[in-house]
């Protein structure tokens, strides 16, 4: 893994550092609600907030629910445009679209990378996708929880897998140099899009079925495809995807552990899901408090390498390989 330009000499300094696969404040963003350059926000997340937990690069997913699916073409460039809102007026935060950005970011400098959540904002349309890609989107959740023009989400009652559409997506998605995220699908959908595609994929914000029996989280076999292909597993914060019982940021770490243990150390990464739930999970209540995550690691026997990987190594060399 190459190192990037803006890591500092110290290393402590260095463990702290977090790429973040997945949150959900350009929603808040766009309806006025939280002032995200100045914090003290009732959110999860702000500019602040990124700052202090030491976060060098966050996706930040434009989320497009369902029932908008008749207007998600027009609900996915509002969030497109609060996107640019927060990442274009300001010195503190700017827009990366690829691995070189990232290396060009200075000290204090937090990247914003552009993600939409939900195959509903294509319109059906291979020429949306496209024009996405060149507003700066580099990931495409292809499914939430339920059936779309894509192929299913894990709610589903009848799982019938990915859709020629959704195929031809992920063959784009290949060609324009897209991250395909997996979070949300459905267990053929997730199997189609590992047959089809010839990229590593990335589950922005899972976690562990073995550990915490979620629809929304991972057997050891979807870990192993994933891992196996040299795709990246964002473990989310998400309290009941956590622990059904006492969550909480030890719990969190068992399934990192469990990853490692499965699909070994390259596999995991981080992907907080904030502004996606509510409550919050004791030990992470925002993303000021990423900057526990490193001494937490280190705690459980992780060394320095491994905390880097996790923490951003992994992710970073992701984005390198699929959207270059």
């Amino acid at each position: 893994m190459d190192v990037p330009v803006w890591q500092s000499e110290n290393r402590e300094e260095q463990a702290i550092w977090i790429v973040d696969a997945h949150c959900d404040t350009l929603q808040l963003v766009r309806r006025g609600t939280i002032d995200f350059f100045v914090g003290h926000n009732q959110s999860h997340l702000d500019l602040p907030r990124l700052t202090a937990g030491g976060v060098k690069v966050q996706f930040f997913a434009a989320f497009i629910h369902p029932d908008e699916r008749t207007k998600g073409v027009a609900r996915a460039l509002d969030l497109v445009d609060a996107f640019f809102s927060l990442a274009g007026s300001c010195d503190r935060i700017r827009p990366v679209y690829c691995y070189h950005d990232i290396l060009q970011l200075h000290p204090g400098v937090v990247g914003a990378f552009l993600t939409v959540e939900g195959g509903e904002a294509l319109g059906e349309s291979l020429g949306v996708l496209r024009m996405l890609h060149r507003l700066g989107v580099r990931a495409l959740t292809l499914t939430w929880n339920y059936r779309n023009a894509l192929g299913d989400g894990v709610f589903v009652t009848e799982d019938l897998g990915l859709t020629p559409f959704g195929l031809d997506v992920v063959r784009e998605m290949n060609r324009l140099g897209m991250l395909i995220d997996v979070s949300h699908l459905s267990p053929r959908t997730l199997s189609g899009v590992l047959n089809e595609s010839r990229h590593p994929v990335l589950a922005s914000h899972s976690n562990c079925y073995a550990l915490c029996a979620h629809p929304r989280n991972l057997t050891d076999e979807q870990i192993k495809a994933i891992s196996s292909a040299g795709g990246v597993i964002g473990v989310t914060f998400v309290p009941t995807m956590v622990n059904t019982e006492k969550p909480s940021i030890d719990r969190l770490l068992d399934h990192i552990d469990h990853l490692a243990n499965v699909g070994g150390t390259d596999c995991v990464a981080i992907g907080s899901d904030f502004d996606g739930f509510s409550g919050f999970l004791p030990g992470l209540k925002h993303a000021g408090e990423l900057k526990n995550l490193a001494p937490a690691l280190i705690k459980r026997g992780y060394n320095d390498y491994q905390v880097e990987k996790v923490l951003y190594g992994n992710l970073l060399r992701l984005i390198k390989e699929v959207v270059g």
